[in-house]
């Protein structure tokens, strides 16, 4: 199973991993990222992040990750789902889990789809500092991170 959902709304991360892995008595192994708003980033306080995206576009370019890790991996299932609009300190971004008969496989491949995620998916993010608001641009450590993957 893969499925990749782009909302508003928040997601129960229990609830999430386990319909992942219902019914399939293969996985042995399941591994989730969770990524959470932070209330600094370049040494500014940040009052909220707003994410943007392109409908349509953005859900496939996601499946074409996830595609991309079921190729390199044997994966029993991937999920992602990413919030869009106005977030605030601590709560949830976004999640990546993936299972597999191995736990191996299973990291592996989260750490791969979160890595593209970050650099690939069309997403467009604003936070809400006290100097007013900016558009953040990719890490390096984003890019250094995606790179590994192009050597491996």
């Amino acid at each position: 199973m893969s499925e990749v959902r782009v909302q508003t709304e928040d997601f129960d991360l229990g609830a999430e991993v386990a319909r992942l892995r219902a019914g399939d008595p293969g996985v042995g192994a399941v591994v989730s990222f969770v990524g959470t708003v932070r209330d600094m980033n370049e040494g500014a306080a940040v009052a909220e992040m707003e994410l943007e995206h392109y409908p349509g576009m953005t859900e496939q370019s996601i499946l074409a990750i996830v595609e991309q890790a079921k190729l390199r991996w044997p994966l029993s299932g991937a999920l992602v789902i990413h919030r869009v609009g106005p977030l605030k300190p601590l709560e949830q971004i976004v999640l990546v889990a993936t299972t597999a008969a191995h736990r191996g496989v299973a990291f592996a491949a989260c750490e791969f789809i979160i890595d593209y995620l970050k650099i690939e998916a069309p997403f467009w993010k604003k936070e809400q500092t006290p100097e007013g608001a900016r558009w953040v641009d990719a890490r390096v450590s984003d890019a250094a991170a995606l790179a590994k993957w192009t050597r491996a």
